[in-house]
C-alpha cells in the first residue's frame, strides 16, 4: 500500500461513566461507540466504585452525575481531585440549579453538561473535554458568570503576583488551549506547564481551569 499523505488518527481518548442509571450508562456507551477517538474502559454505577476505577485507569476524561446515593457526586469530585489524575472531570447532571453548578465547580470541576444535550453536542463537549478544554452547557454560562461577578469584590486576585511565564499561560487557558498545546506553544514541557498551572490557580485562589479562564475573560485577560 502506497502512501499518500492522509493521516489516520488512531489515539482514542478515555472515558470512565460514573452515574447510578444503567440506562443512561449504556445509552451513553452507544452513542461514544458510534465515535472512533472515544472509548468507554469504564463504568461504575456509585462514587466509591468510580474513584477505584478512576485509579486504575487514569481516563482522559470522567463524565460524573451528581446526584448518586451512598457517595454523592460533589463528594465523589472533591476525593477525586485528591488522586493524582492526569484527566479531567466534568459534570454531567440534569440539575441547572445554582448551587449545583457553582459547588461544582468551586470544588474543581473542569466543566459542567446537562443531560438534556443533543447528541452531536455531547459528543463534541466530549472531545473538547478530553483534550484539555473546558466545557459548560451554554444555558450555564449566565449563571457562572453572574456568580462570579458577584464574589469578585470579596476576592483579593492580583495578576501582579503571577510570574510572566504564569501570566502566558493564564491567558492561554482562557483562549481554551490544553496544557498540550501551550506546551508546545511556550516551547516547554507539558509537565512544566501542569506545574505553572498549578501555582497560577493557588496563588490566584481559583479552583479549576474553567474558573480561571472565565475570571481572566472577565478581567480582560484575552
Amino acid at each position: 500500500m502506497t502512501g499518500t499523505g492522509a493521516i489516520v488518527a488512531t489515539e482514542k481518548f478515555t472515558l470512565l461513566l460514573i452515574d447510578d442509571h444503567p440506562m443512561l450508562r449504556n445509552g451513553l456507551k452507544q452513542l461514544i461507540a458510534l465515535d472512533d477517538r472515544l472509548q468507554v474502559v469504564a463504568e461504575a454505577g456509585n462514587g466509591i466504585d468510580g474513584l477505584a476505577l478512576a485509579q486504575q485507569h487514569d481516563p482522559d476524561l470522567i463524565l460524573l452525575d451528581l446526584n448518586m446515593p451512598g457517595l454523592n457526586g460533589l463528594d465523589t469530585l472533591t476525593q477525586l481531585r485528591e488522586i493524582a489524575l492526569s484527566g479531567r472531570v466534568v459534570v454531567f447532571s440534569v440539575s441547572d440549579n445554582e448551587e449545583d453548578v457553582v459547588c461544582a465547580l468551586k470544588r474543581g470541576a473542569d466543566g459542567y453538561l446537562l443531560k438534556d444535550m443533543e447528541p452531536e453536542a455531547l459528543l463534541k463537549a466530549l472531545h473538547q473535554a478530553a483534550a484539555g478544554q473546558i466545557v459548560l452547557s451554554e444555558a450555564l454560562t449566565p449563571i457562572l458568570v453572574a456568580r462570579l461577578r458577584e464574589a469578585q469584590p470579596a476576592q483579593m486576585r492580583d495578576i501582579n503576583q503571577l510570574t510572566r511565564r504564569e501570566r502566558d499561560i493564564l491567558q492561554l487557558i482562557s483562549d481554551g488551549m490544553t496544557n498540550k498545546a501551550i506546551a508546545r506553544k511556550l516551547d516547554i514541557s507539558e509537565s512544566t506547564v501542569k506545574v505553572h498551572v498549578k501555582y497560577l490557580l493557588k496563588k490566584m485562589n481559583l479552583k479549576s481551569r474553567l474558573e480561571a479562564a472565565v475570571w481572566a475573560l472577565q478581567n480582560g485577560l484575552h
